[in-house]
């Protein structure tokens, strides 16, 4: 036999065993419907049981928040992002929504360009602000490395790893 054949075979054997099992189930409903409703309810239950339950809590893993100390040193790195090259913006105040406008970067000069610090560079901390309830959203930083060594600004504490 071919496999085209044999494909065929199973598909109609498949059909088959689908054709019997809803006549049974229609035939149970028919002479019982509340074992019938019973049975259905108790699938419906169990698959919201599986849907909410979830899995093990130990194989999640997130970027929670970290314990960190003013004057030490840390690096810049967005656990929000698979992209290496996404630099990090570095604001002149906390929680400043307008500084992610990038519309007029063309135009900017050597203190705006150390405002986009690269993933992986060496910081230090200098203080920490709360912002919308959290405790140290946001963190001020001075640079290390690079040719941006000595700027300061704020980030996200999430970035500084």
């Amino acid at each position: 036999m071919s496999n085209e054949e044999n494909a065929k075979k199973s598909v109609d054997a498949a059909k088959e065993t689908a054709g019997k099992l809803f006549s049974s189930m229609m035939s149970l409903k028919e002479k019982n419907p509340k074992v019938f409703f019973g049975a259905v309810g108790g699938v419906v239950f169990l698959l919201i049981v599986m849907m909410v339950s979830g899995g093990d809590s130990e194989t999640i893993s997130t970027a929670g928040p970290k314990n960190l100390v003013t004057g030490q040193r840390y690096v810049l790195k967005n656990p929000n992002t698979y992209e290496v090259e996404s630099p990090i913006q570095l604001l002149a105040v906390p929680g400043a929504i307008a500084a992610f406008d990038d519309s007029e970067d063309e135009d900017k000069g050597k203190v705006e360009s150390c405002r986009r610090i690269a993933q992986g560079t060496a910081i230090t901390v200098v203080d920490f602000q709360d912002f919308a309830g959290k405790k140290n959203a946001f963190v001020k930083v001075q640079v290390e490395d690079g040719d941006c060594k000595g700027s300061s600004g704020w980030v996200l504490a999430i970035d500084v790893q």
